[in-house]
């Protein structure tokens, strides 16, 4: 049984070395304390700092010219259902800023349930959105949002 948790620290000195007393710890300690005493009677010679060099900026072309990149994913505005114009007031909009404005006329209006935080009451408004169920769950928003949504690739 002793060979095998060896066999298992073989790799680790650290742990194998036997443990060093508090009595030879204080020891060595005293030691380096005098040693560095003795040593510290000369004046330490002061650095000088070097001057850095100062990098120059290139100009190249290519950083100049780069336009902004493109906004992909529930970032990238695309072109909305006509249920879902009347709703945010745009032709196009993008996934996350659809969600936004709905949360927003959610808690505008308060139509989370109190004892459920998750759920949303549907007035007609939404009710429009969210084929014309009464609930919804907050996750359900993206998934019914989903159809709202033309893609143009």
């Amino acid at each position: 049984m002793a060979s095998s948790g060896i066999r298992a620290l073989r790799g680790c000195r650290a742990l194998l070395a036997p443990a060093k007393s508090s009595a030879s710890a204080a020891a060595t300690e005293v030691i380096k304390t005098t040693a560095t005493t003795t040593t510290s009677k000369q004046p330490k010679p002061k650095a000088t700092a070097k001057p850095k060099p100062t990098k120059t900026a290139k100009a190249s072309p290519s950083t100049s010219t780069t336009e902004p990149k493109r906004a992909s994913g529930i970032q990238k505005v695309s072109p909305i259902s006509p249920q879902l114009q009347t709703f945010l007031g745009a032709p196009e909009a993008s996934r996350s800023d659809a969600v936004k404005q709905i949360w927003s006329y959610v808690k505008l209006h308060n139509l989370q349930n109190p004892a459920d935080k998750r759920e949303i009451y549907c007035d007609e408004k939404l009710k429009t959105l969210f084929d014309g169920k009464d609930k919804v769950g907050f996750l359900e928003i993206g998934k019914l949002l989903f159809r709202h949504f033309i893609k143009t690739e």
